[in-house]
């Protein structure tokens, strides 16, 4: 329990605020505009505002004062983090996304200190707990702003604290930004030493898929497992699992207790796997299984490669080449359906994909580069952890007064 005093939020603040006469501009001004996409749910800053005039924004947004706290209400924004201590406005005001709360701090607060209170995973998980409306649109209502309890210290220890939070929290930031150069190094690598597949500036042969491809192998639709049953067999795979280029093992479902799947459905390591549908953007998305601490299944809209012997090409530089953008576009146009949300990729479509073929021995060079790139990014990944933990022991240390 905290050592200090606790208050509700609206004893602390003022929640969601009516902007006042003073907060008017000529109707042509320009203004801080904020919308959802706008606020780093990662970092919880205000990384891509806009500039709009005073007219096109003074009625049916949100409006807020430098200082203010933004809490996103709607699920998903919410769950995910998007907040913002409200920095750096034109005139010290602006206007955002109907679907922020308010919080303006009187002044016995801070706005930092509000701020890292509302980042806590338990804050969240009471918000979320607290959702009104239908799926999909479910929001945090007001009343459970007011009713939060929030501790108040002194402001000299809000300001002791603020600045210890602010220092893991940059630890945080340094990580991420980190991260993603590092992310961004694999595609260049690929680029640097293969150049564009379709432009395909250093010559290399370029061969149709079916020349190295075997066969697209795919499993089965199986409907997953009523809530009564209990499975603790094999689970298949979403289409998930792949769309973000990595193997997520955990986007799966469990299937019936009574389905006995083939031999063949099993998905192993070394497995490269094709999504065939997905929205245009995402058909084609392709993973690699690098490991496996579970029995999955390989479903219908999956598809694993098998590759004609001998080998021409490495698996890797297939995967990394089916991810470049002129490719991921041509998988697009190819991909055919009415439904916007989903297209799906035939097999001879896919076959009669004609890509460069560099040499296989060249393509094992690039495969050594991209597995060391691989173990950095394992190292980031445990660092970035250990910050986290670290930023959220704080923060749970923090507000129970052990700071």
């Amino acid at each position: 329990m905290s050592r200090w005093p606790t208050k509700s939020l609206e004893e602390v603040c003022d929640i969601n605020p009516k902007a006042t006469a003073s907060d008017s501009f000529d109707g042509t001004a320009k203004v801080t505009f904020v919308p959802m996409a706008a606020v780093d749910e990662v970092n919880g800053t205000i990384k891509r505002p806009e500039q709009r005039r005073y007219m096109e924004v003074a009625k049916g947004y949100t409006f807020f004062r430098e200082d203010d706290v933004l809490f996103a209400k709607i699920t998903p924004c919410m769950q995910n983090g998007k907040a913002a201590i409200a920095r750096g406005l034109l005139n010290g005001k602006g206007f955002g996304s109907t679907e922020f709360h308010v919080l303006r701090p009187k002044a016995s607060m801070l706005p930092d200190w509000i701020f890292a209170f509302i980042r806590q995973p338990e804050f969240r998980k009471a918000a979320q707990a607290s959702f009104t409306g239908s799926a999909g649109q479910q929001r945090v209502p007001t009343e459970f702003l007011k009713r939060s309890l929030i501790p108040v210290p002194p402001l000299p220890d809000q300001k002791r604290i603020v600045r210890l939070l602010d220092a893991a929290d940059e630890l945080r930031r340094l990580r991420a930004e980190a991260d993603r150069h590092t992310a961004v190094l694999i595609p260049a690598l690929f680029h640097a030493m293969f150049g564009d597949p379709f432009a395909n500036p250093k010559g290399w042969e370029m061969r149709p898929m079916a020349s190295f491809v075997a066969e697209l192998f795919g499993g089965r639709n199986v409907n997953p497992a009523g809530a009564d049953e209990v499975s603790e067999g094999p689970r298949v795979l979403k289409i998930s699992s792949v769309t973000s280029g990595d193997f997520r093992p955990d986007e799966s479902k469990p299937i019936p207790a009574g389905y006995d799947p083939p031999i063949s459905h099993f998905v192993r390591e070394g497995d490269l796997l094709f999504s065939r549908a997905n929205t245009t953007e995402l058909v084609g998305a392709t993973a690699y299984v690098f490991h496996l601490q579970s029995r999955l299944l390989l479903p219908d809209k999956l598809w694993r490669f098998v590759w004609k012997e001998p080998r021409a090409v490495e698996p890797l530089f297939i995967q990394c080449l089916l991810q470049t953008s002129s490719v991921r576009r041509e998988l697009g146009k190819r991909a055919t359906g009415t439904s916007g949300s989903m297209k799906n990729i035939s097999k001879p479509k896919l076959m009669t994909l004609v890509v460069p073929v560099p040499p296989l021995a060249l393509q094992k060079v690039f495969v050594r580069k991209l597995n060391h790139l691989r173990e950095l990014q394992t190292q980031q990944a445990a660092s970035r952890k250990d910050l986290e933990g670290l930023f959220q022991s704080m923060l749970h240390r923090a507000f129970n007064g052990e700071l």
